[in-house]
C-alpha cells in the first residue's frame, strides 16, 4: 500500500524542481546533483503511485495530476511553515524565512522607509533568515498568491483574487524626456506634440492604462524602472519616472519634466499578503513595524 504521507524533504525537493522548470536549473538551490534529484522524485512519484512529470528532450512538465498535487504541495508546506512559527512564537522567539517582495527602484524613495524596516526588524528578530525579491507587479502579486513570498510592496494597478491589499502612500511619476532629445530645449510645448513623440510604455500595463496616461500606443516597451530610465536617456522616447527616482538626473541637467499640468500621476502603493495569512507570527510583526516606520517618516 502506497504511504499516503512522502517525506517533507522530498516534498521540498518536487516544488523546487517546478519552480526551477526541471532537475539542473534547481541543481543550485537543492545542492543536489540531477541523479540525486531524479532519484528523490521517482521515491516520491512511487510513494503516491503517480506519474508527477515529464522530462526529457521535450524539457521539464507537470502531468495534469502533478499540478494538482503542485498546488497541494504549496498550501501544506504554507501552512507547515506558519504552524512552526506560531510554534517558535509561543516560545517568545521568531524563527524561519521571511520572503519578501518589492518593486525595483524604490531604494531612493524617501516615503517608503523599507531598508529602515528590514534594518529593524533584523535586529529585533536576528534568528529569522529574510530573502529579498525585486519582481514586477504581476510577479509580486502571483509570489504571494502561491506562498513563494510572505509579504510583497509594490503598485498594483490590476489585483488577484485571495490577496488582502492594504494602502501605504502614493508615488508621483512625471512625463521625461533627456538631454538628447528634440523637445529637452522647448518651451510652451503643445500636448498634440507630447502625444505623437515615442514614448515607453511598461510591460504591465493594459491598453485602457496605456490611454489614462495620454498615449494610445507606445514605441518601446520595459519591465523595470532601470530599463525605463535607459531608454528615455538615450533620447530617442519619453517616457514615465518616478520623481524620487528621477531626481538626480534632473538635479545634473540630463532630463526634464514634460508639460507637468497634463502629464502625470501617482501610482498607490500597497503592501499585500495572501488572505488568511497577515497574523502569521513573522508576517504580522514585519508589517506592524513597517507601518510604525512609515508614521515616522
Amino acid at each position: 500500500m502506497a504511504n499516503p504521507l512522502p517525506d517533507l524533504k522530498l516534498l521540498r525537493i518536487f516544488v523546487s524542481v517546478v519552480r526551477h522548470q526541471g532537475f539542473a536549473n534547481a541543481q543550485h538551490e537543492l545542492n543536489l546533483s540531477t541523479s540525486a534529484i531524479s532519484t528523490y522524485m521517482s521515491q516520491l512519484e512511487s510513494a503516491l503511485g503517480l506519474v508527477l512529470c515529464h522530462r526529457g528532450r521535450g524539457g521539464f512538465s507537470l502531468t495534469s495530476k502533478g499540478e494538482l498535487f503542485h498546488q497541494e504541495t504549496l498550501r501544506l508546506l504554507g501552512e507547515l511553515e506558519g504552524f512552526e512559527q506560531y510554534a517558535a512564537a509561543l516560545k517568545g522567539e521568531l524563527r524561519g524565512t521571511l520572503n519578501l517582495g518589492v518593486i525595483d527602484s524604490t531604494v531612493s524613495d524617501k516615503a517608503l522607509p523599507f531598508a529602515e524596516a528590514i534594518g529593524a526588524y533584523s535586529q529585533e528578530h536576528p534568528a529569522v533568515h529574510l530573502h529579498l525579491s525585486v519582481l514586477s507587479p504581476y510577479e509580486l502579486q502571483l509570489g504571494v498568491q502561491d506562498n513563494r513570498l510572505d509579504l510583497a510592496i509594490g503598485a498594483f494597478s490590476t489585483r488577484m483574487s485571495g490577496l488582502v491589499y492594504m494602502p501605504l502612500y502614493r508615488e508621483q511619476h512625471w512625463l521625461y524626456c533627456s538631454n538628447r532629445h528634440p523637445l529637452f530645449t522647448e518651451r510652451r510645448i503643445p500636448e498634440q506634440v507630447i502625444t505623437q513623440q515615442r514614448m515607453v510604455g511598461r510591460g504591465y500595463w493594459s491598453q485602457a492604462e496605456l490611454a489614462r496616461h495620454g498615449f494610445k500606443h507606445s514605441a518601446a516597451t520595459v519591465e523595470s524602472m532601470e530599463a525605463q530610465l535607459i531608454l528615455v536617456l538615450s533620447g530617442a522616447y519619453i517616457g514615465y519616472l518616478p520623481e524620487h527616482y528621477a531626481q538626480a538626473w534632473v538635479d545634473k541637467g540630463d532630463l526634464r519634466v514634460l508639460l507637468p499640468a497634463t502629464f502625470g500621476y501617482q501610482a498607490p502603493f500597497s503592501m499585500i499578503v495572501r488572505r488568511g495569512r497577515s497574523r502569521e507570527p513573522l508576517i504580522q510583526t514585519f508589517r506592524d513595524l513597517l507601518k510604525a516606520q512609515l508614521n515616522q517618516a
